[in-house]
Order: structure tokens, then C-alpha cells, then sequence
């Protein structure tokens, strides 16, 4: 990989990781090490949400059934049981429906409309979709029903006609659901339903700067303190702690496995376990989503490996296809071949006379608009600029391919580039270090936990663990491992001066605090 270390400014090392992130002001600074979503209450207002409120008082009014239609991954189910548990706590009557990935696709669907109305409901709410629901809307106006969507997904230049729209692309789903019913409910409640903001903000990837990162901060405060019990039995069955809870939990432990359901099952059970009071179905539940993640791995992973097999470099754009993959992994897939190859890349799962496709992009390239030009050879599309997803005739998945692939792209830096905050010496890398860089959580998204370079540091103890799947060394005397680089063993020795790309934090394992370095990449 390519190294980038970025332009030293200051002394300070915690004074230059402020300025790689933009924050030179005292305000800019306050408002990232104490962010309160309080000073977002702007954003926080979003139209249409006032004329909402009144229709949904109206309906607990008359007692008239809502449906609360959600998405099958973790910001849709998220804003699902928020919606629930806030319109349940005023007296509503209230059913969730959350569509099957395969029989139904993403959003708004005729059969779940269908199923509204004949559950006698009135008036339909959706949660992390509908704002390209065009036919949708249409027809659900048809059968007598009300529509109210709530979406933060890019729209298309003609909006669905709906009862009322609360539309903000500033926030995740889930977050646009929050701001609809705060108002409603109790503030005790109100503030309790930030953890479930906190989880689909980092589940969906939305930047951890401004309000994102505010509805992330107020919400790991009080998820390390839940008493939700769904929430309790997952961190327990996942092995890992109340009070020790950040955004990578978030992302990569809980997160997955609220997913795994949508992915392969039905997200249903998903949201089943984040609602239920009953301890003994939690557990189930909380087991249930941990064998199916262990699943979805298994298949992710035989999926990526038949999916490079297809790569052709000379490509601008990947386009991978498979009738053997499940639907609910291509993004996956398409998200593993952009990171390893540097370019965007599109996952078709073939179906006899429908496919669907999942894309993901680098850095500066659109993939939602440049699919959307293909529009006369699509069912449908909707997505970000970074990712999207379709579905297609398949019988014209092998033009769309040809001219995907034909697509010439300019990619500006065709080598992966790993941007390197500083260059440090080995006496910097200290616990007070770690200390101060815990300030800059929560890391993710747009808010990546500061890397750091050092050079000609003497390496020792290298041996694999993980089957040989992953590299443990010492690095002047600090304990290092690089995740995937097993196959390094045989090219370095003890004594050996190298360089290296890592990240710091402490590993307590045995209750036992010591310096540890994640290796990103390493130089001989």
C-alpha cells in the first residue's frame, strides 16, 4: 500500500490529530470532545413532522391499527422499535411489518401494503425507506391507506405522493424516526430510544462528525447502561461487557448479528428480540441471531473467494455474478472486492426471471447515479453515492454488465492509499497516549481511530495465530498483531528492523493491562 503521512502542523501530537480532522476553532474542538445532539436542534426539526404528529394523534384518537413498515437491516429495525416502543408508550395500536429480503425486496412492497390493509390498518409509517416509492404510494392511496414516510435515502426528482413525508439525509432512518416521535412521548423514553439511534448510525456508516457523532456519544451512554433485556441477552451472548461498549461493538459485534437475520432468515426476529420483556425468549432469540451470523459468515466467505476469481483489473468497475450467492451477502461480497482492489464493485445474485444487485464505491465516484443511467434494463434502484442496491430482469443481467465494465471511469489513484496521521517514535507510544486518544471516541466513519507510523522498529517472538491466518510478534518489546498477514511468517526474523502502520489501544485480556499495536501494514 501506498503511504500517506499527513502534513505535521503541530508539535502536540493530540493538537495534530485535531487539525487532520479539520477542528482548528475552540468551538470546533468543544463541540467533537462534548458533543450534545442539543446543538443540532435545527437539523433536529425536520419538515413535514408537525402535520405527521397530528395524523398519528388522530389515529390513537380513533384507535385505527398503524403499521410501522421498517427495512430488514439493523438502521430499518432500529427505527422500527423505536416507532414501537415510543407509539406503544401513548396508546397506540401499533404492528410492525418488516418485509422479507427475498420474497419482497427493499422498501415498500405491494404485498406488505396489502397486508396492512387487510389487517384493518389505516395508516402506514415507514421507517428507513419509501422516499423513491413512487407506484408504492400510488397504490397505497388506491386501497385507502395513509402513508407517512420517514427516509434518509437520496430522493429522485419527483417524490412520492404521500399523506406527509419526514425526509433528512443528514441523519440515518432511524434518527428521522426519533425526531418524529420525540415530541410525542415522555423525555425519559425519548432519551432511553437514543441507543437504538446510536446503534443504526454506526451500523449504517454515517460520518461520526456533528450530529452523527452526538446521537452516537449520548447513545453508548446509555446502551452501557441498558436495561433493554433484548440488548442485554445479545451483549451476553456475544461475550462482551456492559460499560466496555463502543462504536466498534457496535459495528462489528452487535451489529452483524442484528443484520444476519435480514440477511438470511427474516429481520423479524431481529427486531423481536430488541422489543420483548420476556428473559427466556431474549436468550433464544439472542442465540438464534449468533448461530445465523456464524452462517453468513461461513457463506460471506465462500462468496468473496468465487467472487475474486471474476475480477479482471483492466476493469474500471467489478461486476460479479453468481447463481449460487444468497442475496442477503452481495454486499458484502461487492464491499470486500472494492476494499482489496481499489475500484467500485457491483455483486449480482442471478434469479430465474429477477436478480438482485448490490453495489459499493471508492472515494469521488456516484455508483447510485452511474447505475441509475442503465434505468431502461432495471426493475429498480436506490442507494447513497457510496452504495446502492437493484434489482434486474435477469435476462438482461449480462448487458448490464458489458456496459457497466465498458464504463470508463477515472480513478485517480489506482493504489489503495493507507492515510498515516503522524510519524511517532516508540518512546511516544505510552498508556497516557491511549488515554488521550479514548477523547476521540467514538471512532468510525468519518472519524477513523487515528493511525500512526514507525520506523525501523526491532521485531521478535513472530509466530501465527488463528490457524495461521494472522501475524504475533513484538515490536520494541510492545505486543503487535497483524490481522491477515499469516503469510508473512516465513519472510521475517527476530532482530529484523521494520516498519510499521498500526493503531494502539490496551489489551486487558486476563485483567492484565498492556500496550498493544494492530498492525495495518508492515515494510521490511
Amino acid at each position: 500500500m501506498k503511504w500517506k503521512i499527513l502534513p505535521k502542523e503541530n508539535a502536540d501530537l493530540v493538537e495534530q490529530l485535531l487539525i487532520n480532522r479539520g477542528l482548528k476553532t475552540s468551538q470546533a474542538k468543544e463541540q467533537f470532545f462534548n458533543p450534545k445532539i442539543s446543538n443540532y436542534e435545527k437539523d433536529l426539526n425536520i419538515p413535514g413532522i408537525e402535520k405527521a404528529k397530528v395524523r398519528i394523534l388522530e389515529a390513537i384518537k380513533n384507535n385505527e391499527l398503524i403499521i410501522v413498515y421498517g427495512d430488514y437491516d439493523v438502521d430499518g429495525i432500529c427505527g422500527c422499535a423505536i416507532l414501537y416502543k415510543a407509539l406503544t408508550s401513548v396508546g397506540a395500536k401499533v404492528l410492525p411489518y418488516i418485509p422479507h429480503r427475498e420474497k419482497e425486496g427493499y422498501g415498500l412492497s405491494k404485498l406488505g401494503l396489502e397486508f396492512a390493509r387487510d389487517s384493518g390498518a389505516t395508516l402506514v409509517i415507514t421507517v428507513d425507506n419509501g422516499i423513491v416509492a413512487l407506484e408504492q404510494a400510488k397504490f397505497a392511496k388506491g386501497i385507502g391507506l395513509d402513508l407517512i414516510i420517514t427516509d434518509h435515502h437520496l430522493p429522485q426528482d419527483i417524490k412520492p405522493d404521500a399523506y406527509e413525508i419526514v425526509h433528512c439525509t443528514k441523519m440515518c432512518g432511524a434518527a428521522v424516526a426519533w425526531c418524529l416521535v420525540r415530541g410525542l412521548i415522555k423525555k425519559d423514553l425519548a432519551h432511553d430510544l437514543l441507543q437504538f439511534v446510536a446503534i443504526a448510525t454506526v451500523c449504517d456508516l454515517l460520518p461520526l462528525v456533528g450530529l452523527g457523532r452526538a446521537y452516537v456519544s449520548e447513545g453508548l451512554k446509555i446502551l452501557n447502561q441498558t436495561d433493554n433485556i433484548g440488548l442485554i441477552s445479545l451483549i451476553n451472548e456475544s461475550g462482551i461487557r456492559l460499560g466496555n461498549i463502543a462504536s466498534y461493538e457496535i459495528g462489528h459485534i452487535l451489529g452483524p448479528r442484528l443484520n444476519a437475520m435480514g440477511r438470511l432468515e427474516h429481520a423479524i426476529d431481529s427486531l423481536r428480540l430488541l422489543c420483548t420483556k420476556d428473559p427466556i425468549k431474549a436468550k433464544r432469540l439472542a442465540r438464534l441471531l449468533a448461530d445465523t451470523n456464524i452462517e453468513r459468515q461461513k457463506q460471506t466467505v465462500e462468496a468473496i473467494d468465487s467472487a475474486r476469481i471474476q475480477v479482471d483489473k483492466k476493469n474500471s468497475i467489478h461486476v460479479l455474478v453468481h447463481k449460487e450467492w444468497n442475496q442477503g451477502i452481495i454486499g458484502l461480497v461487492a464491499g470486500r472486492i472494492t476494499d482489496e482492489f481499489s475500484r467500485p464493485a457491483i455483486a449480482i445474485s442471478l434469479g430465474k426471471e429477477v436478480s438482485k444487485g448490490s453495489a459499493r464505491s471508492i472515494g469521488g465516484i456516484n455508483i447510485v447515479e452511474l447505475i441509475r443511467k442503465h434505468s431502461d434494463i432495471l426493475v429498480d434502484v436506490g442507494g447513497h453515492p457510496g452504495a446502492a442496491g437493484f434489482s434486474i430482469s435477469t435476462k438482461h443481467v449480462k448487458v448490464f454488465k458489458k456496459r457497466m465494465e465498458s464504463m470508463k471511469i477515472e480513478i485517480l489513484d489506482m493504489e489503495q492509499v493507507l492515510e498515516i496521521d503522524a510519524e511517532v517514535s516508540t518512546s511516544e507510544l505510552t498508556k497516557k497516549l491511549v488515554e488521550d486518544l479514548q477523547k476521540f471516541e467514538p471512532f468510525g466513519f468519518g472519524n477513523p481511530r487515528p493511525i500512526f507510523a514507525t520506523y525501523g522498529m526491532q521485531i521478535s517472538d513472530i509466530r501465527t495465530v488463528g490457524q495461521g491466518k494472522h501475524l504475533k510478534f513484538r515490536a520494541d518489546g510492545i505486543d503487535s498483531i497483524a490481522f491477515g498477514m499469516g503469510e508473512l511468517l516465513n519472510m521475517l526474523q527476530n532482530d529484523q528492523p521494520v516498519d510499521l502502520v498500526y493503531t494502539i489501544d490496551i489489551d486487558d485480556y486476563n485483567g492484565f493491562e498492556k500496550l498493544q499495536l494492530k498492525v495495518r501494514d508492515i515494510r521490511t
